[in-house]
């Protein structure tokens, strides 16, 4: 006789604010949830050391301890929070279950799933960029600018993203340098004007970042120009790092609808993926936010979409 797999009404895949705000409505809707947390429990937020702007922390907090304070709410509802990682999907379209392997060895079956694996932020691959990281090197000029108000700071990146990060952080910040590689910006055309038109905003081109300066903190960056090979000292107390997220979303190539990039589509005004009971949220299904308030109010969404999911079926 085959071995009876484990049955979970409520599968939640990620630990980030997206999934642990999922398993708080789930749990508190009766539905059982496990998450499995992956191989970075928390998710990106473990990585910052502050964060001023998430509501319920007046005098701010930081990312490990918030994702500290979301897993113990969690888990005073009932929710029931593994480490261990997905490492298999087989979406069913039929009603059944899904299959979910774990670990590569152990497979369970769940009802509903809530897909919450985030986007990764692509790097330099500095050891300075990685050493200085939260000291001063971010990937989000939204969550980290104001700390750098009156302050000097550097923008890596050539696309509408570093565009919108260097006009953001240009309302805050004394002065800005944006480096890019080529001899011309990739962003589009209007948001090339926004930086053009900002008289704070300095572009270097065929500009590559050689390492960034500082021991405790950022100091400056070390600049290449990849045409002449001169190296320039550029002073700055902030780096931000803006050439694009990968979103985690290999595991479900094949079964899911995703754009060109890999970010799941959902139907509009919905968490719901193309696979009935399959619900995605947070950072995996949104590349234009991507902050822990969007990702929490998505993984509340999901948790409400899989119960009336569930109900509807058991009616």
């Amino acid at each position: 006789m085959s071995e009876q797999l484990e049955r979970i009404e409520c599968l939640i895949i990620g630990s980030g604010p997206a999934g642990y705000t999922a398993a708080i409505y789930a749990a508190r809707a009766d539905l059982k949830p496990v998450v499995y947390t992956g191989m970075k429990p928390g998710g990106q937020l473990t990585d910052t050391t502050e964060v001023d702007n998430f509501p319920g922390y007046p005098d701010g907090t930081n990312g490990p301890d918030m994702m500290v304070d979301l897993q113990k709410q969690a888990e005073r509802f009932g929710t029931d929070v593994r480490f261990g990682y997905a490492t298999k999907c087989e979406f069913s379209t039929n009603g059944e279950p899904h299959k979910v392997e774990i670990d590569g060895n152990k497979t369970v079956l769940a009802d509903t799933i809530i897909i919450s694996t985030g986007a990764s932020a692509k790097w330099l691959g500095l050891e300075s960029e990685e050493r200085l990281n939260g000291f001063g090197v971010s990937a989000c000029a939204v969550c980290d600018g104001f700390f750098y108000k009156g302050q000097e700071v550097v923008v890596v990146g050539a696309g509408d993203t570093a565009a919108e990060e260097a006009t953001y952080l240009a309302k805050l910040c004394t002065k800005v340098t944006m480096l890019v590689r080529k001899d011309a910006m990739r962003a589009s055309k209007a948001m090339q004007h926004r930086v053009e038109n900002t008289k704070n905003i300095t572009v270097m081109f065929n500009s590559e970042t050689e390492e960034v300066l500082g021991t405790k903190g950022v100091e400056g960056v070390r600049v290449k120009n990849n045409k002449t090979g001169d190296m320039t000292d550029v002073p700055c107390t902030g780096f931000f790092v803006a050439i694009g997220h990968k979103p985690n979303s290999d595991l479900f190539v094949g079964q899911l609808d995703m754009d060109d990039v890999g970010y799941l589509l959902t139907k509009a005004d919905s968490t719901q993926t193309n696979i009935k009971g399959v619900f995605a949220a947070g950072d995996i299904q949104d590349k234009i936010y991507r902050q822990a308030v969007t990702a929490a109010g998505s993984g509340c969404m999901a948790a409400l979409e899989a119960e009336r999911y569930l109900a509807e079926k058991e009616a």
